[in-house]
């Protein structure tokens, strides 16, 4: 479990410089000499070629996230692994990973009916005050 937590984090160390109107470019070499220049998350976990399975897993979770909405690749990789920080503190002091897991399926409920309470539904327009 450990490996896992540090190698998710990886990832997250390799995005975090990413984000924002500062975030820094990445240059990508192909195995044949191209050279790319992006800082988009997107385009780097596509390009990178991960070898760990919960990496893969992490990469595959948030690129899904930018073909579904076109954006929130970064931020998926961030979000997660600030989770995965929090995972690994509370199961160094000793609490069991099936609490962890029941404590994140609660907070799971809870986001999705939030959720409903607050979405728009498509094509309603918004009431104008």
């Amino acid at each position: 479990m450990v490996v896992n937590i540090s190698v998710a984090r990886g990832l997250q160390n390799v995005l975090r410089t990413n984000l924002g109107p500062k975030g820094t470019m990445k240059m990508l070499v192909s195995g044949a000499g191209d050279i790319k220049l992006t800082k988009d998350g997107n385009m780097l976990l596509h390009e990178m070629q991960i070898q760990h399975s919960t990496t893969s897993l992490t990469a595959k979770l948030a690129t899904a996230q930018n073909d579904i909405t076109g954006d929130g690749t970064t931020s998926n990789v961030l979000i997660m692994g600030e989770l995965l920080k929090q995972v690994d503190r509370y199961i160094s002091k000793g609490l069991r990973p099936r609490i962890i897991t029941e404590g994140f399926e609660g907070a799971k409920e809870k986001a999705l009916q939030f959720l409903e309470q607050v979405k728009v539904s498509k094509g309603m327009d918004r009431e104008t005050p």
